[in-house]
């Protein structure tokens, strides 16, 4: 009997190691996550880096050529580096085909002025510098919203928390959704469990953490996870296609995403790079159906919630003193809801 006789789901070469004694102990049923979906599903899979609509037709042309199940497209040169029009138009073709679509908040610390995200520490990355950098994502998240756009990338925790707010008082739609970058994800249990609490509705977390660490995870949270199964190169490049079914094991409710290491940064993008940016867009799907075909070959792709999919289900906040009224807005005629 060969691997591809044996019933799944199974591990990569089961049988055949086996048989020469090296076997691989059982799995134990401790470290699977308890928690799915709101819909029963334990997976989503994910397309990023899709840098604007002529990306977007790119990936929905190859989402169709490879039949590859898509439940979240997403974006990261950031809201303002888009027009109205630009932003309608993804919206529309996204909405379309039932695909959720997901953009990037800015202005952010890695464009700034500032020199320290130059130097080897990196300084404080992506997080927002300064009020006005924290203006700047609520002002993309206000438009954002109003375009159409219902989940929002998220790299700073105080940006988090006010956009939380902003949802939970009705300034921001309540369906809206927010999103951990992977840049500034958490890598323990109780930073995770703080991020939910923040406001986040997915949280990435980055692709060197072990499958342990992921059962750690979810012994503190079930807030939705992602997690690049191929990461970029300026998040370690590390290719993990053989783990996606423990991945999916231990770390549901979890989105599988398609990233793609040896590829140049297109951060913001520009039509300068346009031609590497469609390139790239189309091996993200390729490396899509790489991993669910591997998944199939190996019984483990069941699970995988229903096309269409979008929200996390009840998660975990800090409350939030509802009796305070910031800088007497209630009372301020600048803050009339149409004005904000």
């Amino acid at each position: 009997m060969t691997d591809e006789q044996t019933p799944g789901p199974r591990r990569p070469g089961e049988y055949a190691l086996a048989l020469l004694g090296h076997g691989a102990p059982a799995d134990d049923p401790a470290d699977a996550s308890p928690h799915r979906f709101p819909d029963g599903g334990s997976w989503r899979t994910e397309i990023p880096s899709v840098e604007g609509p002529e990306a977007l037709a790119t990936v929905l042309e190859e989402i169709e050529r490879l039949e590859l199940p898509v439940h979240r497209i997403s974006q990261g040169s950031g809201i303002w580096m888009l027009t109205d029009a630009e932003i309608t138009e993804m919206v529309q073709a996204t909405t379309e085909r039932d695909i959720e679509l997901c953009l990037f908040t800015g202005p952010r610390g890695t464009w700034d002025i500032g020199s320290a995200t130059r130097t080897l520490s990196g300084g404080g990355g992506l997080r927002a510098r300064g009020h006005d950098q924290v203006a700047g994502c609520v002002e993309d998240a206000l438009r954002a919203t109003a375009l159409g756009v219902r989940c929002l990338l998220v790299a700073d925790e105080g940006v988090l928390w006010l956009l939380h707010q902003l949802r939970q008082q009705g300034v921001l739609p309540a369906d809206t959704t927010f999103k951990v970058s992977a840049l500034v994800g958490p890598v323990n249990p109780a930073a995770y469990a703080v991020w939910e609490r923040l406001g986040g509705d997915s949280i990435n977390i980055p692709s060197d953490l072990t499958l342990q660490h992921l059962t750690e995870i979810r012994r503190a949270s079930g807030a939705p996870m992602d997690f690049y199964i191929e990461a970029p190169d300026d998040l370690g490049g590390f290719v993990r296609m053989y783990d996606a079914a423990e991945l999916i094991r231990r770390g549901a409710p979890i989105y599988l995403k398609f990233g793609l290491s040896k590829a140049p940064a297109i951060y913001p993008y520009g039509r300068q790079m346009r031609d590497v940016t469609l390139q790239t867009a189309r091996e993200r799907v390729r490396r899509g159906r790489l991993v669910l075909d591997l998944l199939a070959r190996h019984g483990a792709d069941g699970g995988m919630s229903p096309l269409g999919s979008r929200l996390p289900g009840p998660l975990n906040r800090f409350p939030i003193d509802s009796s305070a009224t910031p800088n007497g807005s209630e009372t301020d005629p600048r803050f009339t809801p149409e004005r904000i």
